[in-house]
This record gives structure tokens, sequence and C-alpha cells, in this order.
């Protein structure tokens, strides 16, 4: 058996390197459309000034576009390294995706980001937004196909299991790519990673206005913002109702582990502002709650109901049950093919084949595990509540933040020539970091409540793991973490370098902090 020390440092590790990757991914997301637009406008309006917003926070894109590409590499190989069995297990189906996305999407979005930076003197106006707006393009389709993977490892359809090959074998490749799952969690990702790109644009925008510099440039820049990111958290609220609404359907474990629902409450089910949680004894000790919300978010309707943890818990215990039957038909299977009586044992009970190995986190024959073994494989089906509690609702109440903020922000730049306030400018940029904390724990809530399930349902955490030694993790772990912190304060320092200098890094001579030349001014 795998020891649990191993299999908690290679989640560790995955979810450090993936942790550090998101830093860098929602703003290269949003960044680019915000690019497009900028330079959209200066096409119809053939104002300088547009130009000049699109060629500046392209440069702070193509910083962080360079370091997310650096440390989204790493990522793709853990898979055949601390995740071998992993990958031999789902590789044909999770690999697809992931083969699309560096053949069609990353190739794109490589190609024409290069043409971006390089093509200003080489190319029309037309033919330059036509490469912007490629480049926007490729990195989201990037985005999308990665999603893809894992919305289906979060519900996987199109698949099953074969006792030929004792691998997961791919049915049906359009099931998994329209999987519901998979597309809202995209349409979800890639609009946290708007109001992210709108968030950046926003605060130093303020700062640039609050120190009264450039302030025509700062202010069209701060009204691009405020409407995108208005536009963006509401799509981010919206698109996260049908999220929860897909979790609610797909992953009730999940949905139950959110609202600390310990019990079924009868429909509709409220939703709990906040609560006291008494984990030691299954139960919230005080709570809060908005009656019929969680009921309509998460089924719909306001007759179903929300199955609550411990209901969860009994029904897991009569999967793992059928999955023991499974795993033993399966392992008569490795030896004789042919069983007829094994065959028929594992069709009728291969749905609950992941159950089943669950248990071989405790036991090598599943045959042998005694209640007490299957209660801890029982209790392991549902994550731990407190971080997944607060987690959701610390990310949520970031989002209605940056909603208001946005929405005043935007009423604010209305009125034509309009300053918006102090307060509201330092409110700006106080609020830079919230939306990578919201997207971060947006991945805490959607990773570690998926567990103990690597594919859900079907391909248990412990199973999954290459057979690696604990020292060689701790090594590689302390590297990735330096490597990768290292990487992100050259970030920190590139980002805070040129946007101290501003737009006056472009060297065009119509801005503070350049040494000036003839030109024309900065509001033509």
């Amino acid at each position: 058996m795998i020891s649990e020390q191993l299999v908690d440092l290679s989640r560790l590790q995955f979810a450090a390197t993936a942790m550090y990757h998101f830093l860098f991914v929602p703003l290269t997301l949003g960044m680019v459309w915000l690019l497009v637009i900028m330079e959209s406008v200066y096409v119809m309006t053939g104002k300088v000034v547009w130009k000049d917003m699109t060629r500046f926070w392209g440069k702070l894109f193509g910083i962080n576009f360079a370091l997310g590409v650096t440390t989204g590499i790493t990522l793709e190989f853990q898979f055949g390294t601390n995740w071998a069995y992993y990958s031999h297990y789902v590789g044909d189906i999770f690999g697809a995706p992931l083969a699309i996305e560096g053949l069609m999407a990353f190739f794109l979005e490589s190609t024409f980001i290069g043409l971006f930076f390089f093509g200003w003197d080489r190319l029309s106006k037309t033919q330059h937004l036509m490469v912007t707006l490629l480049m926007a393009i490729g990195t989201n389709l990037s985005a999308l196909w990665i999603l893809i993977a894992n919305g289906w490892m979060q519900n996987p359809v199109g698949a099953e299991f074969s006792y030929q090959t004792m691998r997961m074998e791919m049915t049906d490749f359009w099931a998994v790519v329209f999987n519901p799952d998979a597309q809202a969690k995209f349409v979800h990702t890639v609009s946290a990673g708007y109001v992210t790109g709108a968030m950046f644009v926003l605060s130093i925008s303020s700062w640039y206005l609050l120190k009264g510099r450039d302030v025509e440039f700062a202010k069209r820049s701060f009204r691009v913002a405020a409407a995108f990111g208005l536009a963006s958290t509401l799509s981010v609220i919206v698109l996260g109702d049908e999220s929860g609404y897909m979790v609610g359907e797909a992953q009730q474990t999940k949905m139950a582990a959110l609202e600390a629902m310990w019990e079924t409450e009868p429909a509709p089910a409220g939703l709990k502002l906040i609560a006291g949680i008494n984990e030691a004894e299954a139960k919230n000790d005080w709570e809060i709650e908005l009656p019929w919300l969680m009921g309509l978010i998460g089924t719909r309707s306001v007759s179903k109901e929300i199955p609550g943890i411990r209901e969860i818990k009994a029904k897991n215990r009569q999967r793992i049950a059928r999955g023991i039957l499974a795993v033993t038909a399966l392992e008569v299977l490795r030896k004789h093919r042919d069983d007829p009586v094994a065959k028929e044992a594992f069709e009728r009970y291969k749905a609950d084949l992941g159950f089943g190995l669950l248990l071989k986190k405790y036991v090598v024959d599943v045959r042998q595990a005694t209640p007490a073994i299957i209660s801890k494989a029982v209790n392991d089906t549902v994550p731990r509540v407190t971080p997944m509690f607060w987690s959701f609702r610390i990310m949520v109440g970031l989002g209605f933040a940056m909603l208001l903020l946005f929405a005043l922000a935007f009423w604010g730049t209305l009125k034509r020539g309009c300053t918006p306030k102090p307060w509201l400018l330092k409110w700006a940029l106080w609020m830079l970091p919230a939306p990578w904390i919201a997207c971060e724990l947006g991945w805490v809530v959607a990773e570690y409540g998926r567990q103990p399930w690597t594919i859900y349902g079907v391909l248990p955490t412990h199973l999954s793991v290459s057979t690696l030694t604990v020292s060689s993790l701790y090594g590689s772990l302390a590297g990735f973490i330096g490597f990768y912190t290292v990487l992100l304060i050259v970030e920190i320092y590139l980002m805070q370098k040129f946007a101290k200098q501003g737009p006056g890094s472009l060297g065009t001579g119509r801005y503070q902090q350049e040494a000036a030349h003839p030109a024309t001014p900065a509001h033509a």
C-alpha cells in the first residue's frame, strides 16, 4: 500500500505549483480582452492615446504571460512524474484535451503574441487589431481545453472502465467536450480572469489619478476597466450560480460540505451565511441563513431536496459494499479474462468500482475490510467541511465587494471629464489583491472539494500517485517553491517598475517621467 505521507506530499507539490501558476493565469485571460477593446477604439477613432494604452498595458500583459507559461509547463510533466498511475489509468481521455490545447491553442497564442509586440510598424492598424484578437482567442481556447480536462475529472462522462485493458477508455469524445460541468467551469473561470484584468487596470489607473499623473491616459484606462469589470463581475456571479447548480447535480458531497449541511433539510434548503461548525460532533453549533436560497441555487426548484452529509455517507456505505463485489470480480478477470461469472458480477457492480477501490488505502484485499475499515472509507468520501465552507464564503464576499466597486467606478465615469472621488480611487487601489484571492479560493473549493478522488467517483487519490521516495518529494517540493517564489518576486518587481514609470515607459514624449520631445499631446 502507498504511504499516506507520499500521497500528501504529492498532493502538496501539485497544489503548490498549480496555485503559483494560477497567480498568472487570470491576469492573462483578462488583460488580453482589455487590449482588444483599447486597440479597437484606436482603430475606430485614430486617437493615438488609445494606441499608447494598448502598448503600455500590453507590456505588463507580456511580462505576466511569459511567467505564466514558465510556471505552467511544469504542471503537465507532473502528471507523468508524480501521478504515473493516474496517467496510465485515464491518460487516453485526460490527455486528449491537453494535447489539443498544445497543438491548437498554445501555438496560436504564442505565435500571435510575438506579432503583437513586433508588428506595430509592420502591419496596418486593422491587421494588428486582428493579431490582438487572435491572441485573445488563443488564450481563451487554451483555458477551454484545460478546463475540459479538469471538468472531466469533476464529472467523468463519455468514458467507462474496460477490464480488458484495466484502464478507463473514452466512449464519446463529444460528451467529454460538451460536458456541462466543463462548460460551466470554463465560463466561470474565464470571467473571473476578466475581473482580475479589469481590477489590475482599475487599481493602477487609480494610483495615477491619485498622484495627478497622466490624467487623461489614466481616466480612459479607468473608464474601460470599470465598464469591463462591471460586466465581468456580473458574469462571474450569474455563471457561479450555474456552476453551483452543476455541483448540486454531479457532486452532492461537495455541495453538502460547502453548506455545512449535516442533515437533509426540507426543500427548499436555506443558504447559510455564517455558521459555527463543529466537525467533531458533525453539527453546527449556530448558524445564520437565508431561507430557500440554497435550494433554488442547487436544484432550480422548491420541492427537490439537497442531501445532507449523513445521508450521503449512508449511500456511500452501500456503494462501497457493492464496490467490494466489483473489485473482487475484477481481480478474477485479471487472471481469467473469460470467466462468465466474474464478467456478469463486474458488469452489475462496475458503477461502484471506484468506491471499492477506496478500501485499498487500508487493506490489500478488499474482502478483508472490517466494518471499522469500511467506516473509515465512508468518512473519507466527505472532505473537511470547515475549509470548504469558509473558502466559499470569502470568495463570494470578495465577488460582491468587487461588484459594488466596479458599479460605483462605472457610475463615476458616466459624467464626461469627471475624475472619480479620492475615496473611490483609494478603495480601488486597496482592492488590487482581491480577485487573486478569490480565484485561488475558487480552486481550493473545486479541487479540495473533489477529495478523496482524482477522478470523481472513479479513481481515488491514494491510488493515483507514482512510487516515489518521500525524500525526493521533499527535495523537489522545496525546489519548486523556491524557484516559483523567485519568479513571483521577478513578476512583482517588473510590474511595479513599469507601472511606476507609467506610459512614460513607451518613450513617446507625450507623458510624464520621460524626456520631453516634440510629439502630439496625450489626449489627441
